[in-house]
């Protein structure tokens, strides 16, 4: 190879590297990724020596208008956009009355707004589980043009330059009016997302529409009744397997019916390749103990892939992800005894949202789990570190292990008490994590009263390998629901019931 052909690889696989240590830096999508891991892997400047140093850098109040419980969906973040003033990164934040905003991620200051005119209107009047509002974490697509993706309540899909909100194209049908739709994910030209509680007629589902082509053609996988309502949406192996879990209700394989569920569906055309059923699943969907509150996450260890899911009911499920149920799609990896929720109480308890996981430097591959409610009295003990009694809720956090050959999700550690705990995320041997404030209590149906219940939110940073806590922020303007947290280029962000949108990080930075 001669010098100049030599060096001309060199520098071209100098550019790959840096440019693959920006686009890391992004938080594009709920969870950071589309297997939904929560780990900021290119994060390179918080870590466990600043993160007690944290403190607001910046908030800002939208003019987003409440819809019953919903309000700014989870944050994302776009780094590297060129504009006129320089290279900036965006923190892309979407309103529940259609509105969708970006935020100087340096300054707080607003750079650009997007108001989305709608058609129609609902069968029916508006309620807490019906709000008929955008609820879906939109994503964002990087590459040679930087796009975002949103769904308006109408159920179009809109696709906008970071840069200034302008659209890429015109608006698509991609889901039915006003329906209930989760956090969308990208993975290979194809956007997807899920469907739930049946708001203005709609079954529930998994939707995807192809980006690749001008027709924009949407496929879909009707789960009927069963919900799909995990915070993070789908979860999407690198394989390209499209994995989610269903809520109560029928329970008929032959006629496309699958209750309290792991469903593995194709990326491609969302048929279903596989499915896992709890034995229990009857008495499961009786209880009101749904699977479907909680999105699944994938993961590879050990040259192989993994599946990791919960619901209300209180228990961890490890599935292989290749063949989630076995021959008889009833036969998991792995099923912990009850670990939360000893009352099986359907409301505000179990496990909800959305999981955590990463591989520290030792090659230990751990998973972080949300709990709502106390820890089961049985199961306590088998935490080897305790931080204190958790009544409200706490981070339950296990490392995979093998046993006799076979996989395990072995506890570690219980963290404070969290009232109560969103999707946690993790970077460089810290998690973050929001105590949402909110009155979770289901069986109050009234908006109002659970507003009137409904305490302010606070932000927590644990030591990964212990849950100890290094940091906990002073109460912010309000409580989230349904809500969790974007990192990038050292900073964490939070958007609130009330509008504000903050931005913590360490009181010692580089810029």
């Amino acid at each position: 190879m001669s010098g100049c052909v030599a060096a001309k690889s060199i520098l071209i696989s100098l550019v790959a590297l840096v440019f693959s240590s920006v686009a890391d830096a992004d938080w594009l999508t709920f969870g950071g990724d589309s297997q939904r891991t929560g780990w900021a892997k290119g994060e390179s400047i918080l870590n466990k020596d600043n993160a007690a140093t944290l403190e607001v850098k910046w908030t800002i109040q939208l003019d987003n208008m409440p819809k019953e419980l919903t309000s700014l969906a989870t944050p994302v973040v776009v780094d590297q956009v060129k504009t006129a003033h320089g290279i900036k990164e965006f923190v892309i934040v979407a309103g529940s009355s259609n509105d969708l905003y970006a935020v100087d991620a340096d300054s707080g200051k607003l750079v650009w707004k997007k108001t989305f005119s709608t058609s129609g209107s609902p069968s029916r009047a508006p309620s807490t589980l019906c709000p008929f509002a955008v609820n879906a974490t939109p994503a964002v697509e990087t590459g040679r043009t930087k796009t975002v993706y949103t769904i308006a309540s109408d159920g179009n899909l809109h696709a906008l330059s970071a840069e200034d909100g302008e659209e890429r194209f015109p608006p698509v049908q991609f889901v039915p009016a006003f329906s209930k739709n989760w956090s969308l994910n990208l993975f290979g030209g194809t956007v997807y997302t899920a469907i739930s509680q049946g708001c203005n007629g709609v079954p529930s589902g998994v939707y995807s529409l192809d980006l690749k082509v001008p027709e924009h053609p949407v496929q879909s996988f009707q789960a009927g009744r069963p919900g799909i309502w995990g915070r993070a949406g789908v979860a999407i192996s690198p394989a390209g397997k499209v994995f989610a879990e269903t809520g109560d209700g029928i329970y008929d394989p032959a006629a496309g019916q699958f209750a309290d569920t792991f469903l593995a569906l194709s990326a491609k055309d969302l048929k279903l390749a596989d499915s896992y059923t709890p034995s229990n699943r009857e008495w499961l969907t009786r209880k009101d103990l749904d699977m479907g509150c909680i999105t699944p996450v994938v993961f590879r260890f050990k040259g192989k892939e993994f599946v990791a899911g919960a619901g209300k009911e209180g228990r961890l499920f490890l599935l292989d992800a290749g063949s989630i149920g076995g021959e008889t799609h009833r036969k998991p990896l792995f099923r912990s005894e009850l670990l939360t929720n000893e009352e099986a109480n359907y409301s505000g308890h179990g496990f909800w949202g959305a999981f955590a996981s990463f591989e520290d430097a030792k090659g230990v591959r751990w998973i972080y789990a949300p709990a709502w409610g106390p820890p089961h009295p049985a199961a306590a003990p088998s935490f080897p570190i305790s931080n204190g009694g958790a009544p409200n809720g706490s981070i339950m956090a296990f490392r995979l292990e093998f046993k006799d050959n076979s996989p395990v999700l072995s506890p570690v550690w219980i963290s404070r008490d969290l009232n109560v705990p969103e999707p946690p995320i993790v970077a460089n041997g810290v998690v973050y994590v929001l105590s949402s404030g909110e009155d979770v209590m289901q069986y109050r149906t009234g908006t109002a009263e659970r507003l009137r219940g409904s305490r302010k939110a606070t932000l927590h940073a644990l030591d990964a390998e212990t849950g100890k806590e290094l940091f906990g922020s002073e109460p912010l303007s309000s409580f989230t629901h349904f809500g969790g947290l974007a990192l990038s280029n050292g900073r964490i962000f939070v958007a609130t019931y009330d509008g504000h949108v903050y931005a913590f990080g360490p009181k010692q930075e580089d810029r």
